[in-house]
């Protein structure tokens, strides 16, 4: 389990135009990794939700701005199609949809084609060169260097927040595939702390990068498989001999609170709907389910096997070879390069040193070298690379979801559904975007905030082509945003679904007899104290009740994910059970369209929109905010103010989890609508429980 935290994105005031470098064409898909991560489970009150629906070739959709209507009229475009029977036709009745199924190697893969400047390019980049902005000045020579390690946002960063982003090591890495100063990337990889879709899109852009004919080189001091599934796509390995490689496999945790709750005297009550849905079990199993050993064992075999084959295929062994070598337990550096899983070993001074060779610099020279956060500086426009005049809007959903803002919100923290609701009507709104392209990242979190964004973006997508793009995970309230899209685009290994709902309560009465503690509740209403009486286990009709409307909840969302996937409900209802799956899983049971990364979503816009493929795009980013003193603090500051991260995300949580939930593997504390608990005994257990 790991935990899940209500975070908030700040406000956005203005929108940032970035341009489609790369040159796409229809050649068959690449299929990619993507993420697993497991959230904590923070104890609480809730309402889960999860995976959905088969059909092994997803259809798509002509969406209806009415929620339940599925009366479906044929478009002039499906009609015209009809007519002209031709290529062109075909091409416009896929785009505005039919209750034909198109399968994922109908869609252009979005692969990148590097294509070399002519010369009048080459003379105008030489010129804009010429006056570029100081920070924009780069040596003749220079090596790129990057350190990816730790957490990857999937969000726009600005020039004062710390850590990576993901749109921007993949910007950087396109621009210096044609930068003609830039002959070579450097990058250093340690210990990741985000799922395998980010992952599988740094991947593909190394080898992207590599059709330049441009060196690649990783340094990998501490390395496990996610690194090394990372550095193996470069055409050389470095590491110390005292690095710590850790190649022996991965594992699934699951932990369960029932035997806690029992010696604390607590007493869970839980309506769970969804047989996979292991929220539930968590709180009142003590082991895990069959029904959860079965998500999660295909879970691991999934991405196990998908590292298996990657790797192996990447470094020129077979599947055996790789699979022996990781049950020999190797931790060795000197084995490593003995049977060709490193290049060679070496330190960093070392490495730097063949480089400068490489370059043909003398030996009193340094290699000159330029990073991440400066050469994101250097803008598109400066080396040739500006977009279209056809614009595709992108907006970012990163993170849990909720309704408002918090008021410790901290930037690009998490999803805020009024703000995420202003950007998708401005695009709507807007004659400027042929196509949007919703990226998302989320494990869910608000039930409500999902709803009005699935109702906004199922607007949005009755007048223009809209993509959903998916990263590490689009579950429960993330997949929610998903399924109201056009098409659905996830990484081979992003975790989706989860449509599911458990709800629940705590009986604190034995609790509250060990430490002394009474409670006592004046109401007027039948069923008034169904969420007040914390004190005493429910009475018959009070858990008939409970069990209604959580049931009532599952079928809103199972039914609407029917409806936007165009699927039976009992079809729906055959992977609507609260489990999770992968990207490639989801795709053979109808809940993704097509397997890939943000080119391919954006290959696919165009299709939609009749845009031809060989036309570049301009992608006009409206998710990145504006720098706030917070911020701004916060990016010279975690060592100057000791800001510390998660303290802010637990700042966030603790004021503001109204509502209901719709989350992966989460539970949060139910609210009703303003109402706020005033149990200090409630409040202490909700802070220990979260530091575990």
């Amino acid at each position: 389990m790991s935990r899940l935290l209500l975070l908030h994105t700040p406000h956005i005031t203005s929108f940032h135009r970035r341009t489609l470098t790369s040159f796409l064409s229809n050649s068959k898909p690449h299929l990619s990794l993507s993420s697993l991560q497991f959230h904590h489970h923070r104890f609480s009150l809730s309402l889960f939700l999860s995976p959905s629906s088969p059909s092994p070739s997803p259809p798509l959709r002509t969406f209806s701005v009415s929620a339940f209507d599925s009366s479906e009229t044929k478009s002039e475009e499906e009609e015209e199609a009809e007519k002209v029977g031709n290529e062109e036709g075909k091409t416009k009745k896929i785009n505005s949809s039919s209750n034909s199924s198109v399968t994922d190697s109908e869609y252009p893969s979005g692969e990148f084609q590097f294509e070399e400047f002519n010369w009048w390019r080459k003379f105008t980049v030489k010129l804009k060169m010429l006056t570029a902005l100081p920070w924009e000045r780069v040596r003749k020579g220079t090596v790129l260097t990057m350190k990816i390690r730790g957490q990857i946002s999937d969000q726009l960063k600005s020039r004062f927040s710390s850590g990576l982003s993901l749109p921007q090591i993949c910007e950087n890495i396109i621009k210096a595939a044609y930068d003609p100063r830039i002959s070579g990337i450097y990058l250093h990889i340690e210990t990741l702390s985000c799922g395998w879709g980010k992952v599988e899109e740094i991947r593909r852009h190394i080898f992207d990068f590599k059709k330049s004919g441009k060196f690649i080189v990783a340094y990998v001091p501490a390395c496990r498989e996610k690194e090394y599934y990372l550095a193996c796509a470069c055409e050389e390995i470095y590491a110390p001999s005292s690095a710590y490689f850790s190649l022996f496999g991965l594992t699934v945790q699951a932990s369960f609170l029932r035997g806690v709750f029992d010696n604390v005297g607590i007493d869970p009550e839980v309506q769970r709907f969804g047989k996979y849905k292991s929220a539930g079990d968590q709180l009142i199993r003590k082991t895990m389910s069959k029904e959860n050993c079965e998500m999660l064992t295909a879970l691991l075999e999934n991405i196990y096997g998908n590292w298996l084959d990657k790797v192996s295929s990447t470094k020129g062994k077979t599947r055996e070879d790789l699979e022996n070598f990781i049950n020999d337990g190797v931790y060795q550096v000197e084995r490593l390069k003995e049977e060709g899983w490193i290049t060679n070993i070496r330190y960093d001074d070392e490495v730097i040193s063949m480089l400068r060779e490489k370059l043909g610099l003398p030996k009193d020279k340094q290699v000159p070298m330029i990073d991440y956060r400066k050469y994101s500086r250097v803008r598109e426009w400066t080396l040739g690379l500006s977009g279209g005049k056809d614009q595709i809007a992108v907006i970012r959903a990163s993170g849990s979801i909720s309704r408002v803002r918090s008021p410790l919100s901290v930037s690009g923290s998490g999803i805020v559904g009024e703000q995420f609701i202003e950007k998708i009507r401005t695009v709507r709104e807007s004659k400027r975007y042929k196509a949007a392209i919703i990226r998302i990242d989320s494990p869910g979190g608000d039930a409500l905030a999902s709803d009005l964004m699935w109702r906004e973006i199922r607007l949005l997508a009755a007048s223009k082509p809209v993509i959903a793009s998916m990263s590490d995970v689009a579950a429960s309230g993330g997949y929610y945003m998903a399924m109201a899209a056009g098409t659905i685009v996830a990484e081979n290994l992003t975790l989706t679904g989860s449509i599911g709902v458990v709800t629940g309560r705590f009986n604190l009465g034995k609790l509250y007899e060990k430490i002394g503690f009474n409670k006592e509740i004046l109401s007027r209403g039948k069923y008034a104290e169904l969420l007040a009486a914390d004190q005493r286990p429910l009475r018959p009709d009070e858990a008939e009740l409970f069990a209604k409307s959580a049931q009532n909840a599952y079928v809103q969302f199972r039914d609407k994910a029917a409806f936007s996937r165009s699927m039976p409900v009992d079809k729906m209802e055959e992977v609507a059970q609260g489990r999770v799956w992968t990207g490639k899983d989801a795709a053979s049971r109808g809940l993704v369209d097509a397997i890939g990364g943000l080119s391919r979503a954006v290959a696919i816009a165009k299709l939609k929109a009749n845009i031809p493929q060989d036309r570049q795009v301009t992608l006009v980013e409206l998710s990145r905010p504006s720098p706030t003193l917070p911020e701004v603090l916060s990016g010279i500051g975690s060592t100057l103010v000791g800001v510390d991260s998660t303290l802010k995300e637990l700042l966030q949580e603790l004021t503001n989890s109204e509502g209901v939930q719709a989350r992966m593997d989460g539970i949060m504390f139910q609210r009703l609508e303003g109402y706020s608990y005033a149990n200090p005994i409630f409040a202490l257990i909700k802070d220990y429980m979260s530091s575990l």
